[in-house]
């Protein structure tokens, strides 16, 4: 089927969909609402697996397992990118501009989609083949925003109307943290009000006030600071570990204490004020506009993120218990009694095998530290070396 005209919106959707269509209609116009950075890095295509490869990771143990590690390595190495001042921020930001400027060769388009803030700010577009078909000779690019649709087509705001066959509507989805469906506390409370204008939440788990309420990717999440797949995970756990605790120590309800939330928003607000994501460019990541604080992302890395959810701190939880909260000690029986295959002297051995006490050890077991060659010429915290950042590091 071949479009005489089709229109997008400036949107990550629109600009997967402009280099698809455009070698296949007849023309294509675009509506550009506002600048933003495109990804000019190659291999961001969609992988396609050949034989070999799938048999390896079918037949080769640990080959699945190695590949997944590197993109996950990749993806947790690029958090200096939205650290202002630094040298990954603004030798990124360079080779953006440079390759913007060459790609687009038009002035007109350069001056309006080559944004003046940070790279970061708004989040990262992948862009492969994006920026070479704006300059096709079948695409008419308009920088303005489509006031109405009528009957022949779109009217743009700078006052002309553009006629279209098909229109493909590629506004982005919505963004909100407000819950879809009424969440409503023993006082009458709706999180919907709640959250209506700023969301906030206890590290984007829980709201106050909303006991025995936790939710995925909530406010203040890290959803654009790294692989956000294995922060669901790190949530997922967080939870298992509160219900867990629900579960064997009687309690009726729990939820994050007010002033815990009030603690983290005013971290989080100051830590923001380094980021790229602070800037005044508009944002998904701001509820309350471009001069808003940062609601979506976490003051840190994906990384950075894991470790915080390793251990509960109840001390920020207002936790209620039904009875005597001591009722869990039970019939004085420990768990090792009633079970007749365990070791009821287990706590005599030739050696300490405990679990470490201090919370450094534990995580040095788990990332496994000492087992991966150091990477060359990778900087953590802004330029300092990778010792820098551990030592001073409060997680």
């Amino acid at each position: 089927m071949i479009f005489n005209s089709a229109t997008d919106h400036f949107s990550s959707s629109g600009i997967q969909v402009l280099p698809t269509i455009q070698p296949h209609v007849k023309k294509v116009t675009t509506f550009i609402r506002e600048p933003t950075w495109v990804s000019p890095v190659q291999g961001l295509e969609q992988h396609v697996f050949t034989d070999s490869e799938k048999l390896e990771f079918a037949t080769k143990p640990g080959a699945l397992v190695e590949y997944r590690k590197n993109i996950e390595r990749g993806l947790n190495g690029q958090f200096g990118i939205f650290l202002k001042n630094t040298n990954v921020n603004s030798e990124t930001e360079a080779y953006f501009r440079q390759q913007m400027t060459e790609k687009l060769n038009n002035e007109y388009l350069q001056e309006r989609l080559i944004p003046n803030w940070h790279v970061g700010c708004r989040r990262l577009t992948p862009g492969v083949g994006y920026l070479e078909a704006l300059g096709k000779p079948n695409v008419q690019t308009v920088y303005g925003e489509i006031n109405s649709i009528t009957e022949r087509g779109c009217l743009c705001d700078d006052g002309n109307e553009y006629p279209i066959d098909v229109l493909i509507c590629a506004t982005g989805f919505n963004t909100s943290f407000k819950p879809r469906f009424p969440v409503i506390n023993s006082s009458g409370a709706n999180l919907q009000d709640a959250w209506a204008k700023e969301p906030r939440s206890y590290f984007g788990l829980a709201a106050a006030d909303f006991p025995n309420y936790l939710i995925f990717l909530g406010p203040n999440c890290p959803i654009g600071n790294g692989p956000v797949l294995s922060a669901i995970e790190a949530q997922a756990d967080y939870m298992c570990k509160l219900i867990d605790r629900f579960q064997t120590h009687n309690i009726s309800t729990f939820a994050p204490r007010a002033e815990a939330i009030d603690d983290f928003v005013a971290f989080k607000d100051e830590y923001m004020k380094r980021t790229v994501w602070n800037d005044g460019c508009r944002s998904w990541y701001k509820s309350l506009g471009a001069d808003g604080p940062v609601t979506a992302l976490w003051p840190g890395s994906t990384l950075h993120y894991i470790e915080a959810l390793m251990e509960l701190r109840l001390e920020d939880w207002d936790v209620k218990y039904t009875g005597n909260r001591f009722s869990w000690l039970g019939n004085g029986y420990s768990q090792t009694e009633i079970d007749p295959t365990a070791d009821w002297a287990f706590y005599v051995r030739d050696g300490d095998d405990d679990e470490p006490i201090s919370r450094l050890r534990k995580l040095q077991l788990i990332n496994k530290s000492g087992t991966v060659e150091p990477s060359e010429g990778v900087n953590f915290a802004g330029g300092r070396a990778k010792t820098d950042a551990v030592v001073e590091s409060k997680l």
